[in-house]
Protein backbone atom coordinates (compact mmCIF):
# COMPACT_ATOMS: atom_id res chain seq x y z
CA UNK A 1 0.00 0.00 0.00
CA UNK A 2 2.90 2.34 0.66
CA UNK A 3 4.14 1.94 -2.93
CA UNK A 4 0.67 2.77 -4.26
CA UNK A 5 0.46 5.90 -2.10
CA UNK A 6 3.90 7.05 -3.25
CA UNK A 7 3.02 6.50 -6.90
CA UNK A 8 -0.27 8.35 -6.55
CA UNK A 9 1.43 11.19 -4.73
CA UNK A 10 3.84 11.73 -7.62
CA UNK A 11 0.97 11.25 -10.08
CA UNK A 12 -0.69 14.36 -8.63
CA UNK A 13 2.58 16.25 -8.87
CA UNK A 14 2.84 15.27 -12.55
CA UNK A 15 -0.78 16.31 -13.18
CA UNK A 16 -0.09 19.68 -11.57
CA UNK A 17 3.03 20.20 -13.68
CA UNK A 18 1.39 19.20 -16.96
CA UNK A 19 -1.67 21.31 -16.18
CA UNK A 20 0.42 24.35 -15.36
CA UNK A 21 2.55 24.06 -18.51
CA UNK A 22 -0.50 23.45 -20.73
CA UNK A 23 -2.49 26.35 -19.33
CA UNK A 24 0.51 28.65 -19.56
CA UNK A 25 1.05 27.69 -23.21
CA UNK A 26 -2.62 28.26 -24.00
CA UNK A 27 -2.57 31.61 -22.23
CA UNK A 28 0.33 32.82 -24.33
CA UNK A 29 -1.01 31.50 -27.64
CA UNK A 30 -4.74 32.19 -27.36
CA UNK A 31 -5.10 34.88 -24.74
CA UNK A 32 -4.77 35.11 -21.00
CA UNK A 33 -8.38 36.09 -20.37
CA UNK A 34 -9.69 32.92 -21.98
CA UNK A 35 -7.64 30.35 -20.02
CA UNK A 36 -6.55 32.05 -16.80
CA UNK A 37 -9.29 30.38 -14.77
CA UNK A 38 -7.85 26.94 -15.60
CA UNK A 39 -4.90 27.55 -13.28
CA UNK A 40 -7.29 26.40 -10.54
CA UNK A 41 -6.85 22.80 -11.71
CA UNK A 42 -3.08 22.99 -11.37
CA UNK A 43 -3.41 24.51 -7.90
CA UNK A 44 -5.86 21.82 -6.78
CA UNK A 45 -3.60 19.04 -8.08
CA UNK A 46 -0.60 20.57 -6.29
CA UNK A 47 -2.61 20.90 -3.08
CA UNK A 48 -3.63 17.24 -3.42
CA UNK A 49 0.05 16.27 -3.71
CA UNK A 50 0.96 18.11 -0.50
CA UNK A 51 -2.07 16.87 1.45
CA UNK A 52 -1.37 13.28 0.38
CA UNK A 53 2.28 13.61 1.42
CA UNK A 54 1.28 15.11 4.77
CA UNK A 55 -1.26 12.36 5.43
CA UNK A 56 1.25 9.64 4.51
CA UNK A 57 3.67 11.01 7.13
CA UNK A 58 0.89 11.33 9.67
CA UNK A 59 -0.32 7.75 9.17
CA UNK A 60 3.28 6.50 9.34
CA UNK A 61 3.83 8.28 12.64
CA UNK A 62 0.56 6.88 14.01
CA UNK A 63 1.47 3.33 12.98
CA UNK A 64 4.83 3.72 14.70
CA UNK A 65 3.09 5.01 17.83
CA UNK A 66 0.75 1.99 17.86
CA UNK A 67 3.71 -0.36 17.33
CA UNK A 68 5.63 1.21 20.22
CA UNK A 69 2.56 1.08 22.43
CA UNK A 70 2.03 -2.63 21.77
CA UNK A 71 5.72 -3.32 22.46
CA UNK A 72 5.42 -1.58 25.85
CA UNK A 73 2.49 -3.81 26.82
CA UNK A 74 4.42 -6.98 25.92
CA UNK A 75 7.47 -5.98 27.97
Amino acid sequence: MNLYNTIMSYFWLAVASVSFVTVTYLCFTEGFDKYASNYVFAIIALATFFVKRWMMKRVGNHQQFLKDKSNEKEA
